[in-house]
């Protein structure tokens, strides 16, 4: 356990040097998300009772996923990851004595995290100053805050171990563009990263909530916003669970087999 924090640790650090960037993204994301929440408030003005959350939440919920944008972006993937398996480098990942699947989980976990603290605080800060209901309101009591760090938490690991799943299938093709790119597309749509999954329709929301996706950045940032039942929090929370441990488990079986079948070639 030691080597895999320290590879978290180098890692993390690594990715608090990007300053320069994450200011860069933060003045994008600022932008992003006024245009939603002004894009959300012309269709609550024509029928606010259409809508299954209030606007007061829906704007939390826009905050909320801009400052924690890095921790379950679907294109924020290891480039180095790939450009190692694609080019034969993972042999000198082999040489070490660590578990493969774990390095790259520390690592994975090490860079999006690194990159949401450069972001999140300051992102928070100014939207909690906005007014209502444009800005970010408070959770609505202490045990709804303490849930929500709890289901991002578990969302974060999902989030992670779903994209150790798609690292190890690059193992079993040419290129592994075409892969990010349909991975990122499905991600984005059925985490409720586009829209969010209380606007859909009951019948596909719950069809929504039943997939890995939805265990993602949907749980956690409802689950501030209170737009879930006590109910539907205790089920999600066991999703996020039961999903974690799932998917965990498929990508260390996938990961394994793929390098027992791996030949790198050259000299």
């Amino acid at each position: 356990m030691k080597k895999y924090c320290s590879f978290f640790r180098v890692r993390f650090a690594l990715g608090l040097q990007y300053r320069t960037a994450a200011l860069a993204g933060m003045v994008t994301q600022f932008f992003w998300g006024g245009m939603n929440i002004l894009m959300y408030r012309a269709f609550y003005e024509a029928d606010a009772a259409a809508f299954p959350m209030t606007l007061q939440a829906t704007s939390s919920y826009i905050w909320l996923q801009q400052a924690f944008l890095m921790l379950f972006a679907a294109w924020l993937l290891e480039n180095e990851i790939f450009d190692d398996i694609v080019s034969g480098n993972v042999a000198y990942e082999l040489c070490r004595p660590v578990n493969i699947y774990d390095m790259w989980f520390a690592r994975s976990a090490a860079n999006r995290l690194s990159r949401a603290v450069l972001r999140s605080f300051p992102i928070l800060a100014v939207a909690s100053l906005l007014p209502a209901p444009y800005g970010m309101a408070a959770p609505a009591s202490a045990a709804h805050f303490l849930l929500f760090l709890l289901t991002a938490v578990l969302g974060f690991g999902v989030t992670v171990a779903f994209f150790m799943l798609v690292y190890a299938l690059t193992f079993y093709t040419v290129s592994p563009n075409g892969l990010r790119i349909l991975i990122s597309s499905v991600v984005e749509f059925f985490a409720g990263a586009i829209i969010p999954l209380p606007f859909f329709p009951d019948g596909v929301r719950r069809v929504f909530e039943m997939l890995p996706f939805a265990s993602m950045q949907n749980v956690p940032l409802r689950v501030y916003s209170a737009s879930m039942t006590a109910q539907e929090m205790a089920r999600a929370i066991g999703l996020q669970a039961f999903w974690l441990a799932a998917l965990v488990a498929a990508g260390r079986m996938l990961c394994s087999h793929a390098l027992t079948k791996m030949t790198v070639q050259g000299g």
